[in-house]
């Protein structure tokens, strides 16, 4: 394809940024520059507008490139922007440039072939005719009157119904200036006080707002036309009766305060329009907005809130002069809670932008010295300043936790008072809940060392001992965060829970609302920081007994206070950690917990419920040492519980074990197995045995025979019958031979003599069962005495091998493990003093015996 040029110079690049509309939030697909040009395919027909963006980093990456067509919808907004819609796939794209003039030259050529489209008269083809049939024919709307306001209401809800209609209206609005001639009116119904008439003009204008014209909502949000606009729209019809006040809202001088002064004119225009359009958004158009009209009016306020902050993270004389208000040596309070609430404006402004974007305004406030700005507002007299700042910080962490830990980390080392602290004080001096809460969890993000290892899932599948093995292995942690942890160990930690550790001696448990929720927020935090810094809090809750200060509130009167140590004492048992359980133990703050349980049952509450988990994770995990001290230190207060089977059951184990938890495993598994193995004693000691679990399926096989068991009583009886003719004739114990022999067997290569042997031995296998000699059943019932004699014979294999006949050895080594069971049972049932190594057949093994082994 080659490119021709246009009559202006489109080949001249322009830098420009390309968004995406995806689920209402513009994507930055990438920075680069943008050329307008034709296509000509090589035969010279077919000609084919485009507009391309080349990558500024990677020239030969296309990041855009559309077709100009008669439904993609091209628009400029202000100067710097075009939008439309892409008719592929439906999605909204955007050209953000950074030179007006640039974004004049590429909307000329775009506006140049949109016009070709709808100027077409003569029909040349079917693309000719469908576009000449969808041009949009010229309208007329009455004039502006009082008295046409009917009929220019109903003319305009007809043409709005078709897609046709509605660019032709839009046109006529802009060109007529339609809007400016409606606003005189409001004032003339207002002064005749005509309320149908004000009915009309408010539908009037929601029509040609929901005309989805950017150029028309921009006009309509001017300086010149803003308030006549949204003083239409205060007499909505749909509430006759009630009158808005968005004009009185809209006019006050006081809203608008310029904490440093904006030269630039155009950037304060686009913060005024702003602030309108998230006014007619949120407030006045909230209950009659489509998706069309959202989107636009959003994609109007985002591209406002780029140039806005690009503007003033750029302009570095601005951001100086903004954070030296903070170090002026005659201090002035109201502007500095103004530049706080400007700050925390801007901050929640860059929420919407990119990553980049974002980073960079970051990194530019706190390179002026944002943090100082944090650390002024939290501890600020004013609420309003708190929550901003709070907001300030919450959004920094919000988008990377990290950077403000390495600013914490630079104030450390340099000696000064961590914002840590400043966060800290705020939460035990705060009343206002919300900020309590963003609090609370931004200390838990800036002391979160990295995921914490999962021990309650390793624990379940590994066991235990599994989970104290990884406890002992401490995770790798940056040393900066390290330092910082034990620096907030060693001197903050202790003013962060001093109202927990105040607790001692105290001896009403009543408090007002901001104590019993900051107690709320401590033991949460207190939660993390256990889940988390395992070593460091196990430290700090020994050493200043919090277990037994926060099971005190258990006594307090406010129930959710009660459910919040339940919470934090079963966060410990649930961790399963040895040192947190015998602590439990030693503290002894589950007699308690019992307490609160028998006063609240049997009603079923929160609080019961509560209990009854506590308890009944202490039966499901098996807790040996916990079970053991209920029952041995609350066994009266248990035995009031006993109607529940929990605390039935709890009895019943420590009962039937007298109190020894090592057996305990054995009563655990009542429900699962109905028959349980005998124990074995040692009979030296005395003293329990561990027991080996014996897989039944490997019973089954020892006692079973095989395919292999026929094969080896092929081959012991043909060496029965060799033997009986060459009774001289060397050993039988011939490994070689055998192996072969075995091989052959396997592969189906037997001589006929051996098959007229096995033909003599199968009629001798034909004897009925009932006429089996009594040597047999005598070694099988001598066999099993022996088996019943010693239940650990099992483990020790190798002593019944050594003990098996050596004419075994005929067979490989591996077959001797294998059929250990058959050649021991083949060894009695000779019953003769002459033994021949043989091996049964199934027929044998299961009664019918022969004296073949008889020499």
């Amino acid at each position: 394809m080659a490119a021709q040029p246009v009559p202006h110079p489109s080949t001249d690049k322009k830098r420009v940024k390309v968004y995406e509309l995806r689920n209402n939030d513009w994507f930055d697909r990438g920075t680069g520059f943008c050329t307008a040009a034709f296509n000509i395919s090589e035969d010279g027909q077919q000609r084919d507008p485009r507009v391309i963006v080349e990558s500024e980093d990677q020239p030969d990456r296309v990041i855009l490139d559309t077709r100009i067509c008669k439904e993609d919808g091209f628009h400029k907004q202000q100067d710097t922007l075009i939008v439309w819609t892409d008719p592929g796939n439906g999605v909204d794209m955007a050209l953000s440039f950074q030179e007006a003039e640039g974004c004049a030259m590429i909307w000329k050529f775009i506006n140049g072939i949109q016009q070709q489209y709808h100027s077409v008269t003569a029909p040349e083809d079917g693309l000719s005719d469908e576009l000449a049939m969808d041009a949009p024919n010229p309208i007329s709307l009455p004039p502006a009157s009082m008295a046409n306001l009917a009929e220019i209401e109903s003319q305009m809800r007809g043409y709005s119904g078709t897609a046709n209609g509605r660019d032709a209206l839009t046109k006529y609005v802009l060109n007529e200036d339609f809007i400016g001639k409606l606003i005189p009116l409001v004032s003339d119904a207002e002064d005749l006080e005509s309320l149908n008439d004000l009915h009309r003009l408010c539908n009037i204008m929601k029509i040609i707002i929901l005309l989805n014209d950017t150029s028309i909502i921009e006009h309509a949000v001017s300086d010149e036309c803003v308030i006549g606009v949204v003083g239409a729209l205060e007499y909505d019809p749909d509430f006759p009766s009630h009158k808005a006040n968005h004009r009185q809202w809209l006019e006050g001088e006081g809203r608008y305060k310029e904490v440093v002064r904006i030269e630039d004119p155009q950037i304060l225009k686009k913060i005024h329009q702003t602030y309108r359009l998230q006014y007619l958004k949120d407030v006045v158009l909230a209950r009659i907005l489509d998706d069309n009209t959202f989107s636009v009016l959003n994609s109007l306020i985002f591209f406002n809130q780029v140039d806005i902050v690009q503007h003033l993270q750029s302009n570095a004389a601005f951001l100086a002069e903004l954070f030296n208000i903070f170090k002026s040596p005659q201090p002035d309070p109201r502007r500095k809670k103004e530049a706080v609430l400007f700050i925390q404006q801007c901050c929640a402004i860059a929420k919407n932008l990119q990553p980049p974007a974002r980073q960079t305004l970051y990194n530019n406030f706190l390179a002026h010295g944002l943090l100082q700005v944090i650390n002024f507002g939290l501890r600020h007299g004013d609420v309003a300043v708190r929550v901003g700042a709070t907001d300030i910080l919450v959004s920094m962490i919000d988008h990377d936790p990290q950077m403000i830990r390495s600013m914490i980390y630079r104030q450390l080392h340099e000696k000064q008072l961590p914002l840590t602290d400043s966060l800290i004080d705020l939460l035990l001096v705060e009343v206002d809940l919300g900020v309590k809460s963003q609090i609370s969890d931004a200390l838990k993000v800036l002391l979160d060392q990295g995921p914490p290892p999962q021990q309650e899932a390793f624990a379940k599948a590994n066991g235990e001992y599994a989970v104290r093995a990884t406890t002992r292995i401490p995770p790798s942690a940056d040393p900066q965060q390290d330092n910082f942890l034990n620096s907030f160990y060693e001197n903050s930690a202790t003013k962060l829970f001093q109202p927990l550790i105040n607790l001692q001696g105290r001896a009403s448990m009543e408090f007002s609302v901001q104590q019993a929720s900051m107690f709320t927020y401590l033991i949460e935090i207190l939660c993390f920081f256990i889940r988390q810094h395992q070593h460091r809090s196990k430290f700090f809750v020994l050493n200043n007994d919090i277990v037994l200060r926060i099971s005190q509130l258990l006594n307090c009167p406010e129930k959710f206070l009660k459910l919040v140590a339940i919470r934090f004492l079963r966060h410990l048992i649930g961790l399963q950690d040895e040192f947190y359980v015998k602590h439990v133990i030693e503290k002894k703050v589950i007699g308690p917990i019992l307490d609160v349980l028998a006063k609240t049952m049997p009603r079923d509450n929160l609080l019961s419920s509560a209990c009854l988990e506590f308890f009944e994770f202490i039966r499901k995990e098996n807790i040996k040492e916990l079970v053991k001290h209920i029952v041995e230190n609350y066994r009266d207060k248990v035995q009031e519980l006993v109607y529940l089977d929990l605390f039935r059951t709890f009895l019943i184990r420590y009962d039937q074990t007298a109190g020894f938890s090592a057996n305990m495993d054995y009563y655990i598994e009542v429900d699962d197995e109905p028959r349980k193995r005998p124990n074995i004693i040692n009979p030296k000691t005395g003293a329990l045995m561990e027991h080996l679990a014996m897989d039944q399926a490997e019973e089954e096989y020892w006692n079973t025979s095989d395919d292999e068991d026929d094969l080896q009583a092929r081959s012991g009886n043909r060496a029965s019958s060799i033997n009986e003719e060459s009774p001289n004739t060397k050993p039988l114990v011939d490994y070689a031979s055998d192996e072969e022999g075995d091989e052959n067997l396997e592969a189906g290569a037997i001589s006929a003599d051996e098959e007229k042997q096995n033909d003599g031995l199968r009629k001798v296998d034909e004897i009925p069962r009932d006429v089996a000699p009594p040597p047999e059943r005598l070694s099988e019932k001598r066999r099993r005495e022996e088996d019943e004699e010693d239940d650990l014979s099992k483990m020790f294999q190798h002593k019944r091998r050594n003990s098996t006949s050596a004419s075994s050895n005929a067979s490989s080594v591996s077959g001797v493990l294998r059929r250990k069971r058959t050649i021991s049972g083949t060894r009695d049932a000779g019953g003769g003093p002459k033994k021949i190594a043989i091996s049964l057949s199934p027929n044998l093994k299961s009664g019918n015996g022969r004296f073949d082994g008889e020499a």
